[in-house]
């Protein structure tokens, strides 16, 4: 009797133990799985741009279609040069009125197209302070031009441009927004320009 009780113990002992691992197996099942599930995904939105990178894109885009439109006005003389004022202001639109006027009084257009070979912003200032003393947002932005494929003929076809004349070079425009409380995105003119003595930049 004490031979069969022991082993019924036994037996019993073993089967509690076999519970034991089926439920410590079970246990351990949801965390080895929560640590091998899958992260949560990165969240997607992206930073909105600041004030400064929305018009450091809105000076460059006006700059853009600065150099088209300066383009087709001096291939085409019938294009009237009021045009220039939705490009250019200040000094800027003093100095391509003055070129275009010269121009069509010598009978010259030009033949071709610039080409911006590189843009670089190098400043931005959004001080409006003072609108009416010239204290405007400005961006400054250096700009490699090329004019290989450009050139300025007289009235009978024969170029006038010196046969020295480098095909690329650096220019410094500034470009202003003298409404930027009224219109920040759109009001954007090229103001100034300036001559950089600067090697040229590699014209791909």
């Amino acid at each position: 009797m004490t031979t069969t009780r022991g082993v019924r113990l036994l037996a019993t002992a073993a089967l509690l133990l076999v519970a034991l691992a089926a439920c410590s197996d079970d246990d351990d099942g949801p965390t080895a799985s929560a640590s091998t599930s899958p992260s949560a995904p990165a969240s997607t939105a992206s930073t909105p741009p600041t004030p400064s990178e929305l018009a450091s894109r809105a000076a460059e885009a006006k700059l853009r279609e600065f150099y088209a439109l300066t383009d087709r006005l001096r291939q085409n003389p019938s294009l009237s040069s009021s045009k220039l004022k939705s490009v250019a202001i200040s000094t800027e639109l003093t100095s391509q009125q003055h070129l275009l006027r010269t121009e069509r009084r010598d009978g010259r257009r030009q033949v071709g197209d610039t080409k911006l070979a590189e843009l670089k912003v190098q400043t931005v200032n959004l001080d409006n302070s003072d609108p009416k003393a010239g204290l405007v947002p400005n961006v400054q932005i250096d700009v490699c031009y090329d004019v290989t494929d450009a050139d300025l003929v007289d009235k009978n076809g024969a170029s006038v441009v010196s046969a020295d004349r480098p095909d690329s070079g650096w220019i410094r425009h500034t470009i202003a927004n003298y409404e930027w409380d009224s219109d920040p995105d759109g009001a954007w003119r090229v103001a100034s320009s300036q001559d950089l003595e600067q090697e040229p930049c590699v014209v791909q």
